[in-house]
């Protein structure tokens, strides 16, 4: 008969996600998930206490459009690329020669920073440099070698051979502003070898190194850790910490940003960097400048020479041919033809100009050669005009025309010469500063404390999380009874989790040692797992009214099934009940039946069955429970238990004992593990099965049924036991038949 009772219960088919029951195993695992929570938020609070703040600087420029150049025409500027556009100044202001000024200025390559005491220096320091200023601090706990704040070095030259380059070395401040320089050793808390000795404001030199301390501000014995880099190493870590943004995507606005732990070394850099930027692009202006003047003073004596002689070819024909005017009617067709001319020579020192930075393919040369046919075209017209006229005429007009165009050429090339001198000399750049580099030193950048914070508790979650349900996945154990019955066996009880059991089972032997029980059954009686005992015992009864013996045996497939508490207080309780109860350890292996009694182990079964003792000497009776309750310990470790249980005299030894007693309660050895269990099926008329929530699988319950079935041994049912009540899913409690949910 079951002691069981409730509707069916539907099993969530495997390869299914069911939403509540994951909210529930979470709900379940709550307080897991509230101390990795609590405990990550606290490694977030020590994070943002010891780590060292970096400032931002920013800075903000404005990339504007080139103005144009004296004496080039719209077409020309167009083709000219005077001005970056604001994606390739974003390149150029952390390209190497722009932040190779700053580095170089500043001596970026050069890195001092304080020996610190590990996760304490830098805090001290802090609170230090903010309450008194540039003052040292005096040593903590006579560490002298290390900063406590308020130490300063100014090293603006370190010149070191090829070997040292990103090396570390030691400087020891001494007394009066000596110092002593170092090479770091690979052995750790290893002295290095000396490279020199040397006076604060004095340049020293020794072992290829050359070195200039400008100021420094530490107490005698205090070391500073220094490393001289390359500086075109320096340059690139630089140049991937400037930051560069345009604020509105497609505008001509840059911002930049620099994060340092000194906040006045990260303005000066972004000083240095815009400075450098400005001075860059004011100096291609005036290239390009200088460069258009250049072509133009080569084209002036060209076209010169090419006035003169047409003016002397002019006066040649008017002399031989005694006409010095041109006649009216062709007047027009002069100045049209001259204004061709003129618009083609232009267009021409345009293309000369063109041709020195693009291909024929770019658009600004086909657009200027489109503008030279047109042209070409018009005069080929006119051209088909004069040949309607005489000779005289038409020689006279074409003359005039070629002086009147190179004069007009001429004069236009020497106003550019002068205006390309002017625009040359006060050229400004096209780029400006829109907001100067500055910080904040009231509210550093890094590290963002809510940000740091909430970041830290959602890690902390999610890892509590993850490892809840990887514990879930891996486990795979049986959590719920109907699983148990789909495998062909009853379920006899489930007996729910007693957080009192487990306060018993650490306290065992500070309880003992006072007088008081380990046993639930009688520390605690009201305790909802005793009354689940109470409620086995009833089972029990009516489940062995059939049995050929009044003898239980109690068992587990493995350890750790909690068979050892399942037939203790199965015991007390029957005892309780007015019963004569023997309770026999026969795990001779590792048995601790005797610890939750409060007893010796020897003088035990093995030495009964060994025939070193009699019956009357191996019973220890157990007080306290109002009725009849017998032991009989496990007695002392044997070296071959398998072989004591198949002698005759076990058999025999339960026959003998079974009269005197209403029940009589065995607890074996787990099944999967030796056979002991198998063989004392053999003698008893019932055999129970304690399965534990969450730990033993369905394939090693079936695997413990197969072996007891090899054996010839019946399992009556189970005990499924330990069972946590779920947020999730049914009752645990409700399951045991009646109202035990707390």
């Amino acid at each position: 008969m079951k002691a069981i009772s409730g509707p069916a219960i539907q099993i969530q088919p495997d390869d299914e996600i069911d939403p509540r029951a994951l909210v529930g195993t979470l709900l379940d695992h709550r307080w897991l998930i509230i101390k990795a929570t609590l405990g990550a938020l606290a490694i977030g609070l020590a994070y943002l206490l010891v780590a060292t703040p970096q400032y931002e600087a920013k800075a903000m420029v404005q990339v504007e459009q080139a103005p144009s150049l004296p004496g080039l025409n719209l077409g020309t500027q167009q083709s000219s690329p005077s001005s970056p556009a604001a994606a390739d100044a974003k390149a150029i202001l952390t390209a190497q020669s722009v932040v190779g000024e700053a580095v170089r200025n500043l001596h970026l390559y050069i890195d001092v920073t304080p020996y610190r005491v590990p996760v304490i220096g830098g805090l001290v320091a802090r609170l230090h440099d903010l309450t008194s200023g540039s003052e040292v601090n005096a040593p903590w706990l006579g560490l002298n070698g290390y900063g406590w704040g308020g130490a300063h070095l100014d090293m603006p030259q370190l010149d070191v051979p090829d070997r040292l380059l990103g090396e570390g070395m030691t400087l020891t401040a001494g007394p009066d502003g000596s110092y002593v320089l170092t090479e770091d050793s690979d052995v750790p808390l290893s002295p290095g070898m000396q490279l020199l000795e040397g006076h604060v404001g004095r340049v020293s030199s020794g072992s290829g190194v050359t070195l200039l301390v400008k100021s420094m501000r530490a107490n005698p014995g205090m070391r500073f850790h220094v490393v001289r880099n390359d500086e075109v190493t320096t340059i690139a870590g630089i140049q991937q910490a400037i930051s560069t943004s345009q604020p509105v995507q497609g505008s001509n606005i840059i911002s930049l940003a620099y994060d340092s732990a000194d906040p006045h070394k990260a303005v000066k850099v972004l000083e240095h960097v815009v400075s450098a930027f400005l001075a860059q692009n004011v100096g291609r202006n005036s290239a390009q400048a200088s460069s258009s003047l250049k072509f133009v003073q080569q084209q002036l004596p060209d076209v010169k020479k090419k006035l003169a002689d047409a003016q002397a070819a002019l006066a040649a024909f008017q002399l031989k041919a005694h006409s010095v005017d041109v006649p009216m009617q062709t007047q027009t067709l002069l100045s049209e033809m001259a204004t061709i001319n003129n618009n083609i020579d232009q267009l021409n020192i345009q293309k000369a100009q063109v041709q020195r930075l693009y291909t024929p393919q770019h658009p600004a040369y086909k657009a200027i050669m489109q503008q030279i046919g047109q042209l070409q075209a018009q005069r080929a017209a006119i051209d088909k005009r004069m040949t309607t006229f005489p000779d005289t005429q038409r020689q006279l007009l074409r003359l005039t025309g070629d002086v009147q165009v190179l004069n007009n050429t001429y004069t236009g090339l020497l106003n550019e010469a002068q205006q390309l001198e002017l625009a040359q000399a006060g050229t400004v750049g096209t780029a400006r500063v829109v907001d100067a580099p500055s910080v904040d030193i009231t509210h550093p950048a890094k590290p963002r404390k809510l940000l740091t914070l909430m970041g830290c508790a959602f890690i902390g979650a999610f890892l509590a999380m993850a490892y809840i349900f990887l514990q879930q996945m891996f486990r795979r154990g049986l959590e719920d009874p109907a699983e148990i019955e789909q495998l062909g066996v009853e379920v006899y009880s489930a007996i729910p989790l007693s957080e009192q059991q487990i306060e018993l089972s650490q306290h065992r032997r500070r309880l003992l040692g006072k007088g008081r029980s380990a046993l639930l059954a009688l520390a605690a009686p009201d305790d909802v797992a005793s009354e689940a005992m109470r409620s086995l015992r009833t089972s029990m009864r009516f489940t062995q009214l059939g049995a050929s013996d009044n003898r239980l045996m109690v068992c587990g497939s493995s350890s750790q099934a909690g068979k050892t508490f399942v037939s203790s207080n199965l015991a007390a309780v029957n005892a309780q009940a007015g019963l004569r109860v023997l309770l026999i350890d026969a795990n001779m292996r590792d048995g601790d039946l005797h610890q939750v009694l409060g007893v010796r182990a020897d003088g035990g079964l093995s030495e009964l069955l060994a025939g070193e003792l009699e019956v009357p000497e191996a019973i220890r009776p157990i007080t306290g429970l109002g009725g009849e309750l017998d032991f009989i310990p496990r007695g002392n470790k044997p070296s071959n238990p398998s072989e004591l249980l198949m002698q005759p005299y076990f058999g025999a030894l339960l026959r003998r004992l079974s009269p005197a007693y209403d029940l009589v309660v065995i607890d074996s050895p787990p099944i999967l593990a030796v056979t002991d269990a198998a063989i004392i099926g053999h003698h008893v008329g019932t055999s129970l099965l304690v399965v534990r929530y969450g730990l033993n699988q369905s394939r090693e319950v079936e695997l413990a049924m197969q072996r007891f079935r090899q054996a010839g041994v019946t399992i009556k049912g189970v005990v499924f036991n330990g069972m946590e009540k779920r947020s999730s899913g049914f009752s645990t409690y409700g399951f045991l038949g009646y109202g035990f949910a707390q």
